[in-house]
């Protein structure tokens, strides 16, 4: 994937404080190859759910970490210098400013924890 437009990117948090989260039921709602949800806001930062399959495309955030936490399925995240590869109940930290691309050989589940002025697409 290479176009912007491919994704299905839900910037809107959709569960508030004291609100259960249900993510089995969000995974089943999520029908494309691509959809990132925000599931609620702690803070200054946003917990999202990722239901992904394919290619992201190269990218950054200049001022903000990125967390992954992977649900179901695999998970690649290419560095300039290697490939870190996440299963079920494994997660990293991408720090900020790190070029990095994620990636999902098949349809994958996972968390991101981010601060909510992240762009998911990266810095222009």
């Amino acid at each position: 994937m290479t176009d912007h437009a491919k994704y299905n990117i839900d910037l809107d948090v959709k569960f508030q404080h004291l609100e259960r989260i249900d993510v089995p039921s969000v995974v089943a709602a999520c029908t494309e190859t691509w959809q990132n949800r925000t599931l609620t806001q702690v803070n200054g930062s946003v917990v999202r759910l990722g239901v992904i399959e394919g290619d992201f495309h190269w990218h950054k955030h200049e001022d903000d970490d990125e967390f992954f936490f992977v649900l179901e399925g695999k998970l690649l995240i290419d560095l300039e210098d290697r490939t870190i590869e996440l299963g079920p109940q494994q997660g990293v930290t991408i720090t900020k400013g790190v070029m990095h691309r994620p990636r999902a050989p098949g349809r994958t589940v996972m968390l991101m924890v981010e601060t909510s002025a992240i762009q998911p697409t990266g810095d222009p």
